[in-house]
């Protein structure tokens, strides 16, 4: 998955808006106002996503691309290196963030955002 069919998939969940708050090229996805994915469109080879820390664990030792996000905390959050990777499985990867991130969210968002 190149980093445009990543921000296609990304946008194309509920809810979910995009910003650029550091620089010109680190691009956030969030829902609820919570981060979900980033991606560095200058080493648009990797995505950055939220996991459950024992996926994390298992994902990274079962596949050499997905490595610890760099300055992220590294028990939640998963770098992946997306040309290496299938992409039925970077959208699951994706999917999983996001489910992460909206069970994280108050009821009352998720009622707000019809997604409870």
């Amino acid at each position: 998955m190149n980093i445009e069919d990543i921000r296609n998939y990304c946008m194309g969940l509920p809810y979910v808006v995009e910003a650029m708050p550091f620089d010109d090229t680190t691009l956030i996805f969030k829902v609820g106002g919570k981060w979900f994915a980033v991606a560095d469109l200058e080493h648009n080879d990797k995505v950055v996503v939220k996991c459950d820390p024992d996926l994390a664990i298992e994902l990274r030792d079962r596949h050499c691309e997905i490595t610890p996000a760099w300055h992220f905390n590294k028990k939640y959050w998963n770098q992946h290196l997306t040309p290496a990777l299938d992409d039925d499985l970077i959208r699951h990867l994706i999917d999983h963030s996001y489910s992460e991130v909206i069970k994280k969210l108050s009821r009352k968002m998720r009622i707000e955002l019809n997604l409870e």
